[in-house]
């Protein structure tokens, strides 16, 4: 992915590291450590013929809209949306030792992945606090981690500190791959109008690639339902870590199904998906965590084409371009944390309700397992991030940090809203479905309810 056009192309190569800048035939980066601040998109002169008003999350320039933030809630809703997210961050490791290092480092199981297959992970410190989280992806000769915007600095140092004798690179892919999205009910349709030789990745986090003489190598992913949900408590352990069992890894861990009739050259098709679980927060509009979405690792040199050609699919539709403020409602509607938001360097997994998704409690060591693991064994966590059900014409919105309360004592914090929703932590005592607690703004107190949790199972 890293030197285009193929995906192996920096170990094929023959790349080598000195002084933190990685050396290829094709092209010379500077580390991820030594990389300036990103300050605006490579699309942005696009965006903005189009409309684009920006704004800017962890010091990352993102598309905040194109003028008409209600038809790009609608278009997510009930047709389909397509984003640059190219503002994410994007890292590839190489070299012989990437999955067994990667395996050690964060919480889900990677070595259990094949090519064609990715999961969702939490990467973690020795007392299994996150410093990010991540979706994982096995390509043929890398592993590509996908995860939010300005934290490539601290990802590639927390892995590279790990880094001794194992054969492994940390390189980062964002000069070179952008990222496209296309959410919402319409999105498989929206993606057959690329008109390309790919199937649909069945699987959560599985996804295919394809090597187009004029755009380039591609990759598409399936998106993963991303909402709170409630850690299964059966007895028996899956293949995956049983209680804890890893999204995405479930394609990767279940028995294996024979290969597609018609399989993509190199590529493996994922298994089928699992249902995605009804969640239990009005209204309908759930597209980030429940409808068909889809993520296209683009050739920089050719995003500009791919994302002209999607939002004209997207038009045909009746949906159209969309920005972070309709994702954001999306996912705070779907109650979907993200990390430096919902989340962060302060927080434990199981606190922040990835647990069932992220974690993978029989595959062994990584590091900051052993305090996770005692966690399960031992008892819960103190508080816990829950959807929470707030007036619909509040204004104005409630700022992260705003106290929650149980009569006069305080039981937590609210971390997002939107009008109608909010994600925030509650302690356990106060965190059941329906306890009625206040809010307390600076605009004075309203009601907040604490909403039923999706189903692991």
């Amino acid at each position: 992915m890293v030197a285009l056009p193929s995906p192996n192309a920096v170990s094929r190569l023959g790349s080598r590291r000195s002084n933190g800048i990685v050396r290829t035939q094709l092209s010379y980066h500077r580390h991820p450590r030594y990389s300036p601040v990103v300050t605006s998109l490579p699309l942005h002169e696009l965006h903005l013929a189009l409309g684009g008003n920006f704004t800017t999350v962890h010091d990352t320039e993102v598309v905040a809209d194109y003028g008409d933030i209600p038809a790009e809630r609608t278009a997510l809703r009930d047709t389909v949306g397509v984003l640059d997210l190219s503002c994410r961050s994007r890292l590839c490791l190489v070299g012989a030792d990437r999955v067994k290092f990667l395996h050690g480092q964060v919480t889900n199981d990677v070595q259990r992945l094949r090519v064609g297959e990715g999961c969702y992970a939490a990467l973690v410190n020795a007392k299994g606090k996150m410093h990010s989280d991540l979706n994982i992806y096995r390509l043929g000769d890398e592993l590509l981690l996908d995860f939010e915007p300005g934290y490539t600095t601290a990802v590639a140092q927390r892995l590279e500190k790990y880094i001794i004798t194992d054969d492994v690179q940390v390189l980062d892919a964002a000069p070179h791959y952008g990222l496209l999205s296309v959410l919402g009910p319409r999105a498989a349709e929206a993606i057959a109008q690329l008109v390309l030789p790919w199937e649909l990745p069945a699987g959560p986090l599985a996804f295919s690639a394809h090597q187009d003489a004029t755009l380039g190598q591609l990759y598409l992913m399936r998106r993963s339902a991303g909402g709170l949900q409630s850690p299964s408590r059966s007895s028996s352990l899956s293949p995956t870590g049983g209680e804890g069992r890893g999204e995405g890894a479930t394609a990767a861990n279940a028995q294996p199904t024979p290969p597609h009739p018609n399989p993509l050259p190199r590529w493996e098709r994922g298994n089928e998906a699992r249902a995605d679980a009804a969640t239990s927060i009005p209204p309908a509009s759930q597209p980030v965590g429940t409808a068909p979405g889809f993520d296209l690792f683009i050739p920089t040199a050719s995003l500009g084409a791919v994302f002209d050609k999607l939002v004209a699919a997207a038009k045909s539709l009746g949906g159209r371009a969309c920005g972070w403020h309709a994702l954001e409602t999306a996912r705070i509607e779907a109650g979907i944390p993200r990390f430096g938001q919902d989340m962060d360097e302060t927080n434990l997994p199981p606190e922040a309700g990835i647990e069932s998704r992220a974690i993978s409690y029989s595959k062994g060591c990584y590091i900051g397992q052993e305090v996770i693991a005692r966690i399960r064994t031992y008892g819960q966590v103190a508080k816990t991030l829950r959807p929470l059900r707030l007036p619909a014409d509040l204004t104005p919105l409630p700022a992260k940090g705003d106290k929650l309360l149980a009569g006069d004592k305080e039981v937590g914090h609210l971390t997002s809203a939107i009008p109608g929703h909010a994600l925030g932590y509650v302690r356990k005592e106060h965190n059941a479905p329906g306890t009625q607690l206040t809010l307390r703004t600076a605009a004075g107190d309203c009601a907040a309810t604490v909403v039923e949790l999706v189903s692991a199972a």
